[in-house]
């Protein structure tokens, strides 16, 4: 078993900042996600910033975060919502590339100091004294930590719906994450 003083459970735009922030503050982390290639997948949309995301994006950056400056990095178009309304409702907004975001994002996670990046998907959580000490994956391995952030975010028990069937699934084709709970 290994011992990480954080460890982080999904690599999307959270998972990574969280990783960041803690490797960067020189604390030993690894940074657990279902697909490599999927790190800071934008799935949806391409876009960072607009009314509320642009809020969160300029804190993280104020607070030395890498989001804003890969978007800046990998700006297709810039565009200031709303300018026919009051100043309370304006945002701006970044198109970017997608997979030149990803890419360029997983450089960043992989060269950077007191940072470990694994593959994998988290089947439980090991609990000690009423407190998260670690994870356990699919393929059985342990991870002990002394902090777990959960990022998880759509792919945490996702369902896909298409028409009328449904089924369980994360995004951009990767499994939903359903080792934490029982079944519904």
């Amino acid at each position: 078993m290994i011992l990480f003083d954080v460890i982080v459970i999904g690599a999307g735009h959270a998972g990574c900042e969280a990783a960041l922030a803690s490797a960067r503050m020189g604390h030993p982390t690894l940074l657990i996600t279902a697909n490599l290639d999927h790190i800071a997948a934008m799935s949806c949309n391409p876009a960072i910033g607009g009314l509320a995301k642009g809020h969160l994006v300029r804190e993280i950056d104020a607070l030395g975060g890498e989001m804003a400056k890969n978007a800046d990095e990998t700006c297709i178009q810039f565009r200031r919502l709303n300018l026919r309304k009051g100043l309370a409702v304006q945002g701006s907004r970044s198109q970017n590339d997608r997979d030149l975001y990803r890419r360029r994002m997983k450089l960043v996670i992989e060269s950077q100091e007191n940072l470990r990046v694994r593959q994998g998907m988290v089947e439980s959580l090991i609990v000690r004294n009423s407190g998260v000490g670690g994870i356990i994956t699919a393929t059985g391995e342990n991870f002990l930590g002394k902090t777990v952030i959960l990022t998880a975010g759509t792919s945490l028990r996702g369902v896909v719906h298409i028409g009328l069937e449904h089924f369980s699934a994360g995004g951009m084709g990767d499994p939903s994450s359903e080792g934490f709970f029982p079944p519904l």
